[in-house]
């Protein structure tokens, strides 16, 4: 689907996945949890309502499709974003949409000039099937002459946000873009209710996410939440301008 194309108010949900993910409780003791599979809209489904996501693996020569449960995990509290004052700041410097250009902010964060990137063309593929079944989404912040300035993705499930990447042009122009798009996706979920209870997974803690706000928790603990925030309605995704 092409970015812009409108995504259906209530996701469809796809066939079940031919693959059946092990109990969280025989998991190792490492964050690679198992190898192989597909990346099936229902396989993917099923791997986020699980505690899992997708990330290829370097094997050698070859990119092995690998299934990840970082332990501790990273996740921004809904109300310890911080905020600094250049960034309050650059909130009145850009628009931000959800969903008009998903295809353009899945790109960008897949460019393989970026370091340690890690989407491949088959990721691609599958967020862009995710997105037209109506559970993946883009939020985008675009300046005031209309520029896609910068953004991020991530799969929505009930009350779980598991964001997958952010991406923003150089500076000037995208000066804290995609850090804008955060605050914004931040208020759509807390607007959504039960702040405490949703679930904003960022994989793993780095240096610049912890600066964010975000902290990591034992992952026992983000399984118990994650089955709490899943029982949750999603967000109503605005159609265009937040």
């Amino acid at each position: 689907m092409a970015g812009g194309e409108k995504v259906p108010s209530t996701p469809l949900e796809p066939s079940p996945s031919e693959w059946h993910f092990p109990d969280p409780s025989r998991w190792p003791d490492e964050d690679l949890v198992g190898l192989g599979a597909d990346l099936e809209p229902g396989t993917l489904l099923e791997a986020y309502r699980t505690g899992l996501f997708p990330m290829p693996l370097q094997h050698r020569r070859l990119r092995v499709l690998a299934w990840w449960s970082p332990d501790p995990r990273g996740v921004l509290p809904l109300d310890g974003l911080r905020i600094s004052r250049s960034l309050r700041a650059a909130t009145r410097r850009y628009q931000v949409r959800v969903d008009t250009a998903f295809d353009e902010v899945i790109s960008a964060c897949a460019d393989p000039r970026r370091p340690h990137g890690w989407l491949t063309p088959d990721m691609l593929r599958a967020y862009r099937h995710l997105h037209a079944l109506g559970w993946a989404h883009s939020v985008e912040a675009w300046d005031a002459d209309g520029r896609l300035c910068g953004g991020l993705y991530g799969v929505a499930i009930g009350g779980l946000f598991a964001g997958e990447s952010m991406w923003h042009v150089p500076q000037p122009h995208g000066r804290d873009a995609s850090k804008v798009a955060l605050v914004r996706l931040v208020e759509m979920l807390e607007a959504a209710g039960k702040p405490s209870s949703r679930l904003l997974d960022v994989q793993w803690q780095t240096p610049h996410l912890a600066s964010l706000g975000t902290v990591a928790i034992p992952r026992t603990l983000y399984l118990a939440r994650l089955a709490e925030a899943l029982t949750l309605p999603p967000p109503a995704w605005p159609a265009a301008d937040v």
